[in-house]
């Protein structure tokens, strides 16, 4: 099975850009976004043969995930339960059978770090979301976590050790959902490759340099391990500040 995953940076300015010949040509049997950034109506886009299933953010513009599938899901759920967490479309899981994916938008700690602590929050209450999940079935999840977990995961991780995306918080907070019982399966596979990157700022001509951070991932319960097939981050693709990251699994 193969899955996909893309922080489009607004689904409407994407399929300017050829978004449909990109998605045909990934060719997953499930194509989970982030930061739509549109409303119901606003979006016409169906693919023969999948499924679609869309959480919107209450505010216009922002945020917002969705899910193509081939795969007929048994269940699907919104969001993580939390009312304080609910009103930006950052989640939706889908019950495939034998696991559960989930797509997740990670809120952004944002600049000078204001959203630092609701974000501490949110870590922890998504993990406590998804350790429930698991006691159901093993778990796979994907999306713009918006953390680089390690030096390697960034071009410059000097300059930028006090910057949203790479705080000690949010990296610790990363390291305590592996130890929780789940694998980063990009370093499953590579576990030393440096230089390989998800997004770059539209500033200072970052991709050409490629100046960039890891912060798109597929993370998967331990259990399903010996299922993993290969991983991958599509950087010849362009259409975003982000690009499309892979995972296929047996």
């Amino acid at each position: 099975m193969k899955l996909i995953s893309w922080n489009v940076n607004g689904l409407r300015a994407v399929m300017q850009k050829d978004f449909e010949g990109i998605f045909a040509g990934l060719d997953a049997d499930v194509f989970c976004l982030q930061e739509t950034k549109c409303q119901e109506g606003q979006v016409e886009l169906a693919f023969p043969g999948y499924e679609s299933y869309w959480n919107y953010a209450e505010k216009k513009g922002y945020s917002g995930t969705a899910i193509f599938t081939r795969v007929k899901p048994l269940q699907v759920r919104y969001g993580i339960g939390l009312e304080e967490f609910d009103h930006e479309g950052r989640v939706i899981a889908l019950d495939l059978g034998d696991f559960w994916l989930l797509t997740c938008y990670t809120p952004n700690s944002q600049d000078e770090l204001k959203r630092l602590s609701w974000r501490m929050q949110w870590e922890d209450a998504f993990l406590s979301y998804l350790k429930g999940l698991e006691e159901e079935k093993p778990v796979v999840f994907c999306g713009d976590l918006n953390v680089a977990h390690q030096e390697i995961d960034l071009k410059n991780p000097s300059t930028n050790r006090h910057n949203a995306g790479f705080t000690q918080e949010e990296r610790d907070k990363f390291s305590a959902l592996l130890a929780a019982g789940f694998v980063d399966t990009y370093r499953w596979f590579y576990p030393d490759r440096e230089g390989v990157y998800s997004w770059w700022s539209y500033r200072f001509r970052a991709r050409e340099k490629n100046a960039g951070w890891r912060i798109d991932y597929f993370v998967v319960s331990q259990a399903l391990t010996p299922r993993l097939k290969s991983a991958d981050i599509h950087t010849e693709i362009y259409g975003s500040d982000h690009c499309p990251v892979e995972l296929v699994i047996e």
